[in-house]
């Protein structure tokens, strides 16, 4: 039989449950949760999404530079992560902006940039400097071709399909994302840019339903990256332009012959061209006049001595 020593007693049943709860209050971890963390893009993250959009700012420089006749020269300044109320609070009262993505995304651009596009589109050098007033409805008609251009180049690099890209009509900065909550983050990417006297910036701001999806589309690219065979990048398009060829003539130009004269001509004929000899010629490159050349000769080849460069202005853009 068995003696009451064998079982244990109420008191040390209850002293053995305080010993484990004092065991499992030892093991437990608890951390505080920062909120301002929550959700933040790491660092990974960050060095990817800017090695992407540091691209974008040179692709951006050389569609302006062809469509607009001057050259311009653009770079990735920052990323940053803020959120929505920390955004709007920094937006200037006046400021052109155009949501995307179905609001999901927003292009800015300061006023110290947009009125010298403007008057480059109306023809002038883009010399602008006048950012104390708003612009008119003809200005931001102007101002939404250039915005086209932008987000083509920008949409040739994000490749997100299902999300339209076409931007919508200029809003102010108290309608940025609507459907977003103030403590929502966005991420903002930044460039400067540069052309003619005239400097500014323009900013994409990203919501994070936006970003997200953009994220997955980089990320599904890289590892088909790795595996491509390795390629140089290729030259910038003015290099490109730089190479390619064109029919260049040293010829008299304006010259009247009588059709009687050309009439009579035989193999052996000699036609009197009526040009004094010392008259230079022209060299024309694609049928333009470029500069006076008198004929010569290097060696056993024959060439052309250029002289005072062509005073019409015919190579101007159109």
């Amino acid at each position: 039989m068995s003696t009451p020593d064998q079982f244990p007693t109420p008191a040390a049943q209850e002293g053995g449950n305080q010993e484990r709860q004092k065991t499992q209050e030892k093991t437990r971890s608890v951390d505080r949760c920062n909120f301002r963390v929550a959700g933040k893009l790491s660092n990974e993250d960050a060095r990817l999404l800017t090695s992407v959009h540091e691209s974008i700012a040179e692709k951006v420089a050389a569609t302006l530079d062809m469509s607009l006749g001057r050259e311009f020269q653009c770079k990735f300044r920052s990323l940053r992560e803020v959120t929505l109320k920390e955004y709007l609070a920094e937006t200037a009262p006046i400021s052109y902006a155009v949501p995307l993505a179905g609001g999901l995304v927003t292009l800015e651009f300061s006023l110290g940039l947009v009125f010298p596009l403007i008057e480059l589109l109306m023809g002038g050098k883009g010399d602008s400097d006048d950012v104390t007033r708003d612009l008119s409805e003809i200005e931001e008609e102007l101002m939404h071709d250039v915005v086209l251009q932008v987000m083509r180049t920008v949409e040739s690099v994000w490749s997100t399909p299902g999300l339209s890209l076409v931007p919508g009509a200029r809003v102010k900065s108290s309608f940025i994302f609507q459907t977003l909550r103030p403590a929502e983050k966005v991420t903002i990417l930044s460039y400067e840019m540069a052309f003619g006297s005239a400097t500014g910036w323009f900013q994409l701001v990203l919501a994070r339903p936006f970003l997200d999806v953009l994220m997955k589309r980089i990320k599904a690219e890289q590892p088909q990256a790795k595996s491509k065979v390795r390629s140089f990048p290729a030259p910038p398009l003015r290099e490109r332009m730089l190479d390619c060829e064109m029919e260049v003539a040293a010829e008299l130009t304006e010259l009247k012959v009588a059709v009687r004269d050309l009439v009579r001509l035989r193999p052996g004929s000699v036609l009197k061209l009526r040009a004094p000899v010392r008259t230079p010629g022209m060299l024309t490159a694609g049928g333009r006049e470029l500069f006076e050349a008198t004929p010569v000769r290097s060696g056993q080849q024959r060439a052309a001595q250029l002289g005072n460069r062509s005073l019409i202005t015919e190579w101007k853009r159109i």
